[in-house]
């Protein structure tokens, strides 16, 4: 009897310790939030497209450039379930937040959050449709031709002993008037949910680019969003790519496949809140065109906030 309990002990024990999260190395004495940050709309798997295009020809390239930036989080766009699948199955070290777009479960692209399942611990999350009708499932109000959606999670860093959210957001490509009015919507869920003294990240992929109202309205202009004047936003962010590289002119990062960064189509954002100092930030090339995981290339950045 006391071998068999024994044996218990010992089963339980190593149950523990197997379920125990790895102890956290802190990154900074000051007890200061240094983040490496990457978004990513790593293009929908889509069957008329074949060789080195195509999702299973490219899953490696996408992971490998993944752990070349190695981020602490990043957020990507445009992956369909199988690929949310993929990438959950080839990165087990990062935890995973969210949901098909068309039914809130696995319909549907999602814009999903990866982070680092042995730094963060997640104390909340969800996602809305942008919509008037925010917490309704695959809805559409304002002319886009599919659903777009938010994802959100307020994370605690174990390192620094700071709290934070990051959203990530993926907007229509075709309807100007549904991206101005994703702009406040977000502003607004940004504003309700966070406190002043919380480090706040946006993520994703605005089919927009720098000078469109939609995407000034963040980092603090004055603009008309469909048809109505705004005012500064009073949480403006920082565009981390424009605040080290504002006279870089090619600054692509919809591609389409071919591979170059030339001209001024850089429509995928990381934009953090003030108060940060930005160390780092990049748009990531292969060496060829054969070699680019997706239509896009992938954002990233390296911040801190004290």
């Amino acid at each position: 009897m006391r071998i068999a309990v024994l044996f218990l002990l010992l089963g339980l024990l190593s149950s523990c310790r197997r379920t125990a999260l790895p102890k956290a190395v802190p990154i900074a004495e000051d007890g200061a939030l240094s983040l490496t940050l990457a978004t990513f709309n790593v293009r929908y798997e889509n069957p008329e497209e074949g060789d080195w295009r195509a999702w299973p020809n490219r899953i490696d390239r996408v992971v490998r450039s993944m752990r070349t930036i190695d981020p602490d989080l990043f957020g990507v766009q445009e992956a369909r379930h199988g690929q949310a699948a993929d990438l959950r199955a080839s990165l087990p070290d990062y935890d995973f937040h969210g949901v098909g777009r068309d039914d809130g479960k696995r319909e549907g692209e999602y814009a999903a959050i990866f982070f680092r399942r042995d730094r963060f611990e997640k104390l909340d999350g969800g996602t809305f449709w942008l919509s008037d009708h925010p917490e309704k499932a695959g809805s559409m109000t304002w002319g886009n031709s599919f659903p777009r959606v938010a994802s959100w999670l307020r994370l605690a860093d174990r390192a620094s002993g700071q709290n934070f959210h990051v959203f990530n957001t993926h907007w229509d490509h075709r309807n100007q008037f549904s991206r101005e009015m994703a702009a406040p919507l977000l502003a607004e869920r940004i504003d309700a949910r966070v406190a002043a003294d919380e480090p706040v990240i946006l993520l994703g992929d605005f089919n927009a680019t720098e000078g469109n109202p939609a995407v000034d309205y963040f980092t603090g202009k004055s603009v008309t969003l469909a048809g109505k004047p705004r005012t500064p936003w009073k949480h403006a962010l920082i565009d981390t790519y424009q605040a080290l590289h504002p006279g870089v002119k090619n600054r692509r990062t919809l591609h389409f496949w071919e591979g170059h960064r030339s001209g001024w189509a850089k429509v995928d954002h990381i934009l953090v809140s003030r108060g940060a100092h930005i160390e780092a930030a990049d748009i990531r090339v292969e060496a060829s065109r054969q070699l680019q995981p997706s239509d896009h290339f992938p954002v990233w950045a390296k911040v801190r906030w004290p």
